[in-house]
């Protein structure tokens, strides 16, 4: 059985979501990082950035314990692991790891700025960086509406890619990002058509705080 080191946080249920709709065992081991458990010495030997989440596989490669952590990388190694949600043909694996990247890079980063700077004091700072940061957001949440003009997943026909549930855990936080689904479609039909399946719902239900 999987152990997922985690927390209640849009990182921590990419990962929750990936190992529901891939049908792997697991259980949850919370880091509440409200109290700073990411920086214990039992977490930091599987995490060395200090960060949620990270996983332990006691069935690795070779059937030797794994431990992996960033949740782009945990991504990767559950759709290696599994062969689902991640293609083997190399030309179709490229927009998957191109939308992946993406979100590491920005999808993510950006909107995870604007939470911040809502948390701060009302005054110039906070204007700024809700300014700021909040227009790439909603620039971004164009480009990925434009992306799905057309597509019901974002990488892949038929079914979603781990670059789906990667987005997703972002696109929940939607609100919080001070963005409403009226002014990206294509981003709020796949939103409801991602959290329509089974196994997406329990791993945003599962507890991982």
């Amino acid at each position: 059985m999987i152990e997922l080191h985690t927390w209640n946080t849009p990182n921590g249920r990419k990962i929750s979501v990936a190992l529901e709709e891939m049908g792997l065992r697991y259980s949850v081991k919370t880091v509440n990082i409200s109290k700073d458990e990411q920086f214990t010495p039992d977490f930091l030997r599987i995490s060395p950035n200090n960060k949620i989440p990270a996983i332990i596989d006691p069935e690795g490669p070779g059937g030797e314990p794994i431990t992996v952590f960033e949740s782009g990388a945990i991504l990767l190694y559950l759709g290696e692991k599994t062969g689902r949600f991640l293609p083997r043909d190399l030309r179709a694996r490229v927009p998957v790891l191109e939308w992946l990247m993406w979100q590491m890079g920005g999808f993510g980063p950006m909107p995870g700025q604007v939470h911040h700077f809502l948390t701060q004091p009302e005054g110039p700072a906070r204007d700024y960086g809700v300014a700021r940061y909040g227009a790439e957001t909603r620039r971004l949440y164009g480009v990925l509406d434009r992306c799905l003009a057309g597509h019901d997943f974002v990488a892949t026909e038929g079914e979603p890619s781990v670059a789906d549930f990667a987005i997703l855990g972002w696109a929940w936080r939607h609100e919080k990002h001070l963005v409403a689904f009226d002014a990206f479609p294509h981003v709020g039909a796949w939103y409801e058509r991602m959290m329509a399946r089974p196994a997406t719902r329990r791993g945003f239900e599962v507890a991982l705080s």
